[in-house]
């Protein structure tokens, strides 16, 4: 603990010389003598803070994870505390900008512009008052999500008959106590598999509730705090609501917009959700006649359809997807389509023995360093997600992040075999990885893809999920863990086209988390009851019932983060320019060398010295459109077609 505090409090101090030296300065301002430092205590204080947000999240001790919040609101504060200074301001504002290169002067602007939309300009007394709503927000947010990590649920059931259907390798790691109960948790690691192959309706309806209850009543008061607070401090900017402050930084723009595209989606996924839900309904009557199909039920019975109607059964890939190969295959399939290499490093702390460390390379040039944190344990966030531990800078770092998952396996007697849907999440998330480290190299620590539109940068990851229904690309490293065989190419084309079903489903299903955060975002927080809110949205989009008792936006960790707190349709935003960034390869063959390198060099590496809708432009060679997200939606794979 006492190291963790050294090297934050190292940090700050760093920042707190930088910013001490140059807003003293009383030459003239110019690049090097105002921009560069600016530019290093940002990063200063970045790189502090992600480190004790990362201790936060992810660290085995329950002190240190404490003390992790405690610094990491430390460090943001200090940021927040200098967004607000207008001699910061001022001093930006004086660079003479009279020869600077184009990403330099970009980057004076698009600065200027963030801190104005900060509040930097207005009164002193606004500055004061939007100073304090930011460190409050910082505690409330960081409260929301401990209590989602802190306070998941356990409970048992009576024996291991009570786990029929599930995989045997699950059976295998819930071991009976002397009384031969077993105990569950409420983790996603528990929770998918359970929904999707418990054979007991009764297992799957407690799942479901348990999963869905996690820190409530805690954050009954914390998300209204929240939104309170953002509602404050969007009015005192100058906006009627926090949403309409949140787009005005995106590629949307404004609410009306996301409204507008929200409205859309769900229209575009009605008649084949539509469809879908009847398909549940006529099987689960077949199974219990008389029946209503409930939300605990779709992933059960949507499994059921897609082997009886597609001769897909999602257990029958699970051998071929063993975690310690899946993983080799992310390393293998980035390497060749981005030119890129990767080695173990040594010499490397983690905050956990099971975490491991690799750098990219390309070439003998070393690009960056990811660290990869699997495996689920107690106090452990379960949600997959990439961070930052330290953006990048030519000449300067290398930029280091971090993934996290909650895979199985983790144990030499535990192969950690991964359903296809956990595949996919580890290609995506190493989409960001991949995108964070090769855009690191920019002039500016600030000019790094961290700082794209939020809106946008999900798309270079969706898009890396492409790869895994590709059958030339799963053969090099889905084999069998048993048999080395090679995943089939007509099983993948059963896959691909069983993972059809159910995809109207789920866009209506993500528009409700779309439309939910950015419902409770535009409007008078006064007037919001959140979880009459989220019921009124599940019921509008989706055919089976809401669950009364139940409280998903208490889970909803999206609502903590200052990236989607009002903007989930971010994801659905993204997923329309992923679809028309793949119409730039060739989807026969998509490892063949030429696509990715070239859009590693004009999506990737640029970080973000441009704004996102010039990097899909100079990739595509024209504006993005949702035509080929539209075709993917209608998408009707053959049977027997690769």
């Amino acid at each position: 603990m006492a190291s963790l505090q050294k090297a934050v409090d190292t940090r700050l101090s760093s920042a707190q010389r930088l910013l001490t030296e140059f807003t003293a300065l009383k030459a003239p301002r110019t690049i090097a003598n105002t921009l560069e430092p600016y530019d290093e205590l940002r990063e200063e204080i970045r790189t502090a803070s992600g480190l004790a947000g990362i201790m936060a999240a992810l660290h085995p001790d329950e002190a240190m994870r404490k003390a992790g919040d405690d610094l990491e609101r430390k460090a943001d504060a200090l940021e927040a505390e200098i967004s607000l200074r207008p001699d910061v301001f001022r001093a930006l504002q004086e660079i003479r900008l009279d020869g600077a290169d184009a990403e330099s002067r970009y980057y004076v602007e698009r600065t200027i512009r963030e801190l104005r939309r900060l509040g930097v300009d207005r009164p002193e007394i606004t500055r004061a008052r939007l100073k304090g709503l930011r460190d409050d927000l910082t505690v409330l947010m960081a409260e929301y999500l401990r209590n989602i990590r802190e306070r998941g649920h356990r409970f048992t059931v009576a024996s291991a008959k009570d786990l029929d259907g599930l995989p045997t390798d699950f059976v295998a790691r819930h071991k009976p106590d002397a009384s031969g109960a077993i105990t569950l948790t409420s983790d996603i690691v528990d929770a998918r598999p359970v929904l999707t192959y418990a054979t007991s309706e009764d297992l799957r309806k407690r799942m479901y509730i348990e999963s869905n209850t996690v820190a409530h009543p805690e954050n009954v008061a914390v998300l209204a705090k929240m939104l309170t607070v953002r509602a404050e401090m969007a009015r005192l900017l100058g906006y009627p609501t926090w949403a309409s402050y949140d787009m005005a930084s995106r590629m949307s723009g404004d609410v009306k917009t996301v409204s507008a595209f929200i409205d859309r989606v769900v229209a575009a996924a009605s008649r084949k959700a539509a469809v879908e839900y009847d398909e549940l309904v006529k099987i689960k009557r077949q199974a219990v006649p008389g029946s209503s199909l409930d939300v605990w039920d779709r992933p059960f019975y949507a499994e059921r359809i897609r082997r009886q109607s597609y001769t897909f059964d999602s257990q029958t890939v699970r051998p071929y997807f063993a975690a310690n190969r899946v993983l080799q295959g992310v390393l293998d399939v980035t390497s060749r389509i981005f030119a890129v290499t990767y080695r173990p490093a040594s010499g490397v702390q983690a905050w956990h023995p099971s975490v491991r460390v690799y750098e990219m390379l390309d070439g003998d040039q070393l690009v960056g360093r990811v660290y990869l944190d699997l495996y689920p344990r107690a106090g452990k966030s379960s949600n997959a997600f990439t961070s930052t531990v330290r953006q990048g800078a030519a000449n300067k770092h290398i930029p280091e992040a971090i993934l996290v998952a909650s895979l199985s396996g983790g144990r030499a007697d535990d192969p950690g075999l991964m359903t296809h849907d956990e595949v996919r999440t580890l290609f995506h998330e190493f989409g960001h990885v991949v995108h964070r480290l090769v855009g690191g190299h920019r002039a500016w620590y600030g000019m790094s893809s961290t700082h794209l539109e939020r809106d946008f940068v999900e798309a270079p990851s969706q898009m890396l999920e492409e790869w895994i229904w590709d059958p030339a690309t799963l053969a090099t490293f889905a084999t069998h863990y048993q048999t080395g065989e090679p995943i089939p190419a007509r099983l993948v084309t059963q896959m691909r086209r069983a993972s059809e079903f159910g995809q109207g489903l789920d866009v209506r299903g993500q528009m409700v988390l779309a439309r939910v955060s950015l419902s409770l975002h535009d409007r008078d927080p006064k007037r919001v009851n959140a979880a009459a809110l989220f019921k009124e949205i599940h019921n509008r989009y989706l055919p089976y019932s809401h669950v009364d008792g139940t409280y998903r936006e208490l889970g909803f960790t999206h609502l903590a983060n200052p990236g989607y707190a009002s903007a989930y349709y971010t994801y659905m935003w993204s997923l329309v320019i992923a679809k028309d960034l793949l119409t730039g390869f060739d989807k026969s063959n998509l490892s063949v060398p030429g696509a990715a390198r070239r859009y590693r060099d004009a999506v990737f590496a640029p970080g973000s010295s441009k704004p996102a809708a010039t990097l899909v432009r100079d990739f595509l060679g024209r504006p993005f459109n949702a035509n080929a997200w539209e075709e993917w939606l209608n998408r009707e794979t053959p049977a027997g077609t690769n």
